[in-house]
């Protein structure tokens, strides 16, 4: 759901408050808060949510943490960004 889905339906509801049951105001004032709460985000289709959230579970990571790094990722590989690349020559301290 949107969050001018969320948006409609609380106007709705403020226009018809008394028709409206207390089980549906929290679920719709729960909806509202998990919106604001993840306001930075942003939002995609359903099936690319669903698939961020397989993969953030996957990597343990947030959703944002799997966004950036597929951003990154995309930017490095379209020589946006420069990509860090190990010498084969070169020192590691003992890491690669």
């Amino acid at each position: 759901m949107t969050s001018s889905d969320t948006a409609t339906f609380l106007e709705d509801a403020a226009d018809r408050i008394a028709d409206i049951s207390r089980a549906d105001l929290q679920i719709m004032l729960r909806r509202a808060a998990l919106l604001l709460r993840n306001s930075g985000s942003i939002a995609f289709d359903g099936d690319i949510e669903e698939a961020l959230r397989d993969l953030s579970g996957e990597f343990g990571k947030t959703r944002n943490d799997i966004v950036r790094f597929i951003v990154r990722e995309w930017m490095e590989k379209n020589t946006y960004l420069p990509v860090h690349e190990l010498d084969e020559d070169g020192d590691v301290d003992g890491t690669a």
